[in-house]
C-alpha cells in the first residue's frame, strides 16, 4: 500500500520573534501515517545527521555487551536471528521473551546512551521511556518476524520510538488478522516476507528505515497491527536499532 504521508516541520523559527535564526539549523521533517482506529506512525528520516549517526552506530557496534541467546518458538528451541542487549531503569518488572529473560543493564553501564534517550524525549514531548531494548542485524539473514509489542507490562496504548543507525532496511506494518485474537508471540523460525504472502488484501505499509531515523507507533497500533524487519539476499552490512518503551 502505498503511504499517504502528512508532513509536519518543526518550527525554524522563535514564534515570538519572526525575524529571528532558526532554532535549529537543520528542520526536522516529520512524516505522519493515520493507520485509522486511534493508530499512528510518526516517521522521522533524518532525526540524528550523517556524522552524528556514524558516530552512534561505531559507539554501539563496539561498546554494546551483545549476545545471540537461544529462544523457545513453538515448543522448539532456536538461535534468534540478531544480537541483543536490553537496558533498563531499576526497579523495572523483569523482561520475558520467547523463554528468554536478558540481563537489565543500567543507563549508568553505558551513559551515551542516555544522550540519545534525551534526544528521543526532546522530539516526543509527554514521553517518558524507562526502557531500552537494542538489536543488532549483521546482515541479510538476520530478521525478526511479525508480533506486537502488545505485552501488558507495556500498557494499553503504549508509545514505542525505535532509533535506526547502520544500513537501511525495510520495516513492514500489517493489519491483525480479525479471527485471531493473540499474535502477539514473535515468530522467528519463518521469514517475515514469507508470512506476508500469507495475508490477502491486508491492510500494509512499508517504511525504509534509514541511518539515523526514528519512527514511532502510537495509539493502537500494537493492538490491531503487527510489524517486521525482513530478511533481505542483498543486504550485507549492519544495522543497529534501538527500541524505547515505557514499562509501566
Amino acid at each position: 500500500m502505498s503511504l499517504k504521508l502528512k508532513a509536519v516541520s518543526d518550527s525554524d523559527t522563535d514564534p515570538k520573534n519572526p525575524n529571528s535564526k532558526p532554532i535549529n539549523e537543520n528542520i526536522i521533517k516529520r512524516e505522519v501515517v493515520d493507520l485509522r482506529n486511534g493508530s499512528e506512525v510518526l516517521y522521522i528520516q533524518r532525526f540524528f545527521n550523517y556524522d552524528e549517526s556514524w558516530k552512534w552506530f561505531h559507539f554501539l557496534n563496539n561498546h554494546i555487551p551483545w549476545t545471540r541467546p537461544t529462544v523457545r518458538v513453538f515448543g522448539r528451541s532456536c538461535l534468534q536471528p540478531r544480537d541483543t542487549c536490553y537496558v533498563a531503569s531499576p526497579g523495572l518488572p523483569e523482561l520475558i521473551y520467547s523463554g528468554y529473560k536478558p540481563h537489565a543493564y543500567s543507563w549508568d553501564d553505558y551513559p551515551p546512551l542516555k544522550d540519545i534517550l534525551d534526544a528521543v524525549h526532546k522530539a516526543l514531548p509527554g514521553s517518558c521511556f524507562n526502557s531500552l531494548l537494542l538489536n543488532r542485524y549483521k546482515g541479510g539473514n538476520d530478521y525478526v518476524g511479525w508480533h506486537s509489542d502488545d505485552e501488558k507490562l507495556y500498557g494499553l496504548t503504549p508509545e514505542i520510538a525505535s532509533v535506526s543507525f547502520g544500513c537501511d532496511r525495510d520495516f513492514f506494518l500489517k493489519k491483525k488478522p480479525c479471527k485471531t485474537s493473540n499474535v502477539s508471540k514473535r515468530h522467528d523460525e519463518e521469514p517475515a516476507s514469507k508470512r506476508l504472502k500469507k495475508s490477502c488484501r491486508a491492510d500494509q505499509y512499508t517504511f525504509k528505515l534509514k541511518h539515523g531515523s526514528l519512527l514511532v507507533m502510537r495509539g493502537n497500533t500494537q493492538r490491531d497491527w503487527i510489524h517486521s524487519v525482513p530478511k533481505r539476499a542483498k543486504v550485507d552490512t549492519s544495522r543497529i536499532n534501538l527500541t524505547f518503551r515505557h514499562v509501566l
